[in-house]
Order: C-alpha cells, then structure tokens, then sequence
C-alpha cells in the first residue's frame, strides 16, 4: 500500500439502505470524475434495502457487502473492512460531488505526509434542490444546535466561518492546514471526508465507524492535520421538514443508545451552554428570525425562512427523547421503513 509519489488508489465507501432515488446521481457525480477511473472502487454496504438500491450499485460497477447493522454508521464500518486502496472516501448516498475535479482536488493534499485526513470545506448550494436542502447547505450543519455550540465544520452563512471552535490553521491556498486538538474538536468526519486507510486501521472504529471518534482515535496518537479543502459537497439532506424530523429523531435516539452502551469517545459536555443557549433563545423565536436575517445578508435564498421552525422541531425533539431516555422509555429507531431522502 503506497502513500509515495503518484497518484493514491481511493476506495469510495457509501452506506445505503433504501436509497435507489439518491444513489442514482452519488455515483453518477463519482463517475464523472476526471480521476483516474482505474485508481478508484467503489463499495456500497446495503442494510437490506427493499426498494432498486443494489441494483442501482451494481449497474454503477460498484461492490457492493453487506450491512447486517442497518444503521450508517456500522455501514461505514463494513464498507472500510472490504476497501483495498490507499485512502477512504467516505460519501453517503445523498451526497453529490459537484465538479469534476473534486476528487482530485480532495486527494491532492495528501501529498503532504503530515495531512491524515481531508474534508471540505462548505456544502453546495444548487438553485434546483429543495427549500430544506438549501437551508441546510447555507447553514453548514445538519442540526440547527451545533450553530449554538459553535460545533460545526462547514461554512456557516450565519456566521462566516467554517467552525465556531479555535482551530489553528495555516493557508496552503487550495486548503487549510488544520491541527486539531482535544476539547476543540469539530464533528468532522462525514459527507465527503477521505482519510488514509491505514492510519483508519489503526483505530478502534468497528463495528460502528463513528467518524468524529475516528478523529478522537487519531488525535490521541498524535496524527491531528487534517486539510479542509476549499470545495464543497452536496448533501441532499432532506426534502421537507417532516424529514428532517424524523432524522433528528432518529439522531438523537441514537445518540442516547450509544450513551448508555459507553461506546463513544467524543465529549459532548463541553457544548453543554451551548445547548442551553440554544433552547432559550428558540423559545424567544425572535432571535433565530435574526439569525436567518443575518444568513439572508450573505447568501439571499427565501429557504432562511425554515430556521426558526428547524429550530423549534429540534427543540421539541431533543426534549422529548431526552426525557423519554431519563426515565427508561427510550427506544432504538425503527429502520423497517427508512427512506434515503426524506
């Protein structure tokens, strides 16, 4: 396995579960790459989908494994076991590489042997997508509490940074050099993230592939420069706000799960004022109108409208399932009719 001069074989890992409508176009954008195609596989780690979602893939030329766990996070896990290349590519089936040289670009930084890891740095907007999905591209996270926390790791319109954490960074003009440290670490690890396989093998990341633990993993012995390259990904997160409830639901279900059991490595404490912050000032509702005011201001899109109702449904569901876990009555989520996108 080399990491020396030449081009790096990449092993593209997607996990699906019913995603026939989103895995159409991830693979086709893969497809579409000026990279060289005979450096690249592609392995798909299915959780049992009922809907075309392996047929999909193995029209694609991808491998696809299989994904007992059903879950993405032990999808990641069984697509890294049956990789051969240098690095991981990890993209989910919502995302869609937006240029040509995208993976080209993703994969240059690895020229520099300190660089374990690359991901980029904002989401894609694209006029064409959803309310919902805009809105999320322009926030830069996925959950509407990371804005309150400073805890995200795309460009934040709202903000005007890629993080709300001190990250130490240095310019390399196609990407920052990030060195990053314990107690301030962004949730980077998904959507468009590529790392070295080898420095993955060396973390305990099965049989789950918690991605922002992999970091923790890595930090820990030492290996903490990971490049943001200044690209972005499209993440088709969600078509409405109905689906964006149920995933935060389904988020936060597990997220308590895997609490209890005691295996993750990230803490989460520290943004704990964060998430208090963010409760108070949702329940004002006038606040997060102001924070969708201050989006608007750098990226115009009538979709800033959604904030203060995302916010609100998340403030319900973090609520409610947070109770439900204090007095016993959580429970897993149910995956028997999961969707990719909804």
């Amino acid at each position: 396995m080399s990491t020396g001069p030449g081009p790096l074989r990449v092993s593209v890992c997607i996990p699906t579960l019913n995603a026939a409508a989103a895995l159409e176009e991830c693979l086709e954008s893969i497809a579409f790459q000026d990279y060289p195609h005979d450096l690249v596989e592609v392995i798909v780690a299915d959780g049992g989908s009922a809907d075309a979602t392996r047929q999909v893939a193995e029209r694609h030329g991808a491998r696809v494994v299989e994904n007992p766990l059903k879950t993405g996070e032990a999808g990641k896990a069984a697509a890294a076991e049956a990789a051969t290349g240098d690095v991981c590519a990890f993209i989910d089936s919502d995302n869609v590489l937006p240029t040509g040289d995208w993976l080209s670009q993703m994969v240059a930084p690895f020229a520099d042997p300190d660089i374990v890891a690359t991901e980029p740095i904002r989401y894609t907007r694209r006029s064409a997508d959803p309310a919902t999905t805009r809105y999320f591209a322009m926030l830069g996270m996925n959950d509407p509490v990371c804005l309150f926390i400073g805890n995200y790791d795309r460009m934040c319109a709202v903000t005007g940074t890629w993080t709300g954490l001190p990250v130490a960074t240095t310019d390399r003009g196609e990407w920052l050099d990030c060195a990053l440290r314990l107690g301030a670490l962004p949730t980077i690890g998904a959507n468009g993230f590529i790392i070295r396989r080898e420095a993955l093998l060396g973390t305990p990341y099965a049989p789950y592939l918690f991605d922002i633990d992999v970091m923790v993993s890595l930090i820990r012995q030492g290996r903490n420069h990971v490049a943001k390259v200044k690209c972005g990904i499209v993440h088709l997160y969600t078509s409405d706000l109905s689906g964006f409830a149920r995933k935060q639901r389904r988020r936060v279900r597990d997220f308590h799960k895997h609490q209890a059991l005691g295996d993750r490595s990230y803490d989460w404490s520290t943004g704990r004022g964060g998430v208090v912050r963010f409760a108070l000032l949702t329940a004002l509702t006038i606040p997060t109108i102001w924070q969708a005011f201050q989006g608007f201001r750098r990226r115009p899109d009538v979709a800033w409208a959604l904030h203060p109702a995302a916010c609100w449904i998340t403030l319900w569901i973090y609520g409610v399932e947070t109770l439900r876990a204090k007095t016993g009555r959580g429970r897993d989520e149910d995956r028997s009719d999961w969707r990719q996108v909804g």
